[in-house]
């Protein structure tokens, strides 16, 4: 059995972090969701950037967008949007079977907007309502900012993505506000079955320390805070606020491993693939690591409900001079630092391509 149907099949998704034109209309998109066990995807602005940049497929929308008058942001989400509708109808027969459990597509707010509070909660709504899919996801980050906004959204029933989580800390945060807004929605009277996802960023962890820290515990701290960040998503959906909250109809928030592809060229190519197996989660990975694990990848333990050695590796890179909790600070920071620039990136190469395209044709 391919090790991808394995995953599966002990109840761990498995989305593709990648979403171009290409992929849609190749049938590869198809491919990894008929062997490969796909079902579902994320997109960001650098995802986009490079589907964009690196290809032609999107050229001539580009062309007629900007000659009807189209530019920047608006030229951009309009190109988003006929992808992710796409992918959403592909997904939607894996929607209705899991009853929206799985098969669900994402489309990030604008990276701009990271500590607007206001401005991303009206592109929330903006969104969900142009996408026109059941299964679409916002993502919204969990900075301090976005945290009320992730309250606000999902009291106003747009399912959400929680992206830029680096911590366990970080993560109960972004599920306080998802609880938050769902008991709101119970108070008013409204459905509290309003879906949604904790993206918890793994790799880059290891890529911030690796260098800085003994060979021995290099490619070690990103698995350690999974598993920490895992038994804090078991105890929650043990405590009695959630149960109360189930009980009265809502969905739980799933836990879902983000920036899964190797960083370190001398670590395996499947390395979070493995350490990350566990029910009832979401590992979304690249296009490369999905095929390195479905031709070697090997199942492993499945994580600890209980954290396992987390805390005791965590220590050690402690005294190793690593400071857990201001990296996690820097990693949120740095991570919306780097989706702006990936988003002015992108409105650069749609601008670039529209004027090129103008110029060939005269």
């Amino acid at each position: 059995m391919n090790p991808t149907q394995q995953l599966h099949d002990l109840g761990q998704s498995l989305w593709l972090d990648n979403i171009t034109r290409g992929l849609l209309t190749s049938g590869t998109l198809q491919h990894y969701v008929e062997e490969l066990s796909v079902t579902g995807l994320t997109s960001n602005p650098s995802i986009f950037d490079l589907a964009i940049r690196n290809s032609s497929f999107y050229d001539e929308a580009i062309y007629q967008k900007t000659k009807a008058g189209k530019c920047g942001e608006e030229l951009f989400f309009e190109l988003a949007v006929d992808d992710l509708r796409q992918a959403s109808d592909l997904f939607r027969s894996i929607y209705d079977r899991t009853n929206g459990i799985d098969g669900w597509v994402s489309l990030e707010v604008s990276p701009l907007l990271a500590y607007d509070t206001a401005g991303t909660i009206a592109e929330v709504k903006r969104l969900h309502i142009r996408v026109e899919r059941p299964n679409l996801f916002v993502k919204i980050p969990g900075t301090r900012e976005g945290l009320p906004a992730i309250e606000e959204s999902i009291f106003a029933g747009v399912p959400v993505n929680v992206t830029l989580l680096f911590s366990r800390e970080q993560y109960l945060a972004a599920a306080d506000a998802y609880l938050r807004g769902v008991e709101r929605r119970i108070q008013a009277g409204l459905r509290p079955d309003v879906c949604s996802v904790a993206s918890v960023f793994i790799s880059r962890w290891d890529k911030a320390t690796m260098g800085k820290v003994p060979t021995e515990l290099q490619d070690n701290l990103g698995i350690a805070v999974a598993k920490q960040t895992y038994e804090a998503y078991r105890q929650l959906l043990d405590s009695p606020r959630w149960l109360r909250l189930a009980n009265a109809g809502a969905r739980p928030q799933r836990l879902l491993w983000a920036s899964t592809g190797t960083k370190n060229p001398n670590a395996s190519d499947v390395l979070y693939i493995k350490a990350l197996a566990a029910p009832f989660t979401i590992n979304t990975i690249p296009d490369a690591t999905l095929h390195a694990f479905a031709d070697h990848g090997v199942l492993g333990e499945l994580l600890p409900f209980d954290g396992g050695d987390a805390e005791k590796v965590i220590d050690k890179f402690a005294q190793a001079g690593v400071d857990h909790d201001r990296l996690a600070a820097d990693l949120q920071r740095k991570g919306a630092e780097s989706f702006v620039k990936a988003w002015k990136d992108l409105l650069n190469s749609i601008e670039s391509k529209g004027t090129a395209r103008r110029e060939s044709r005269g």
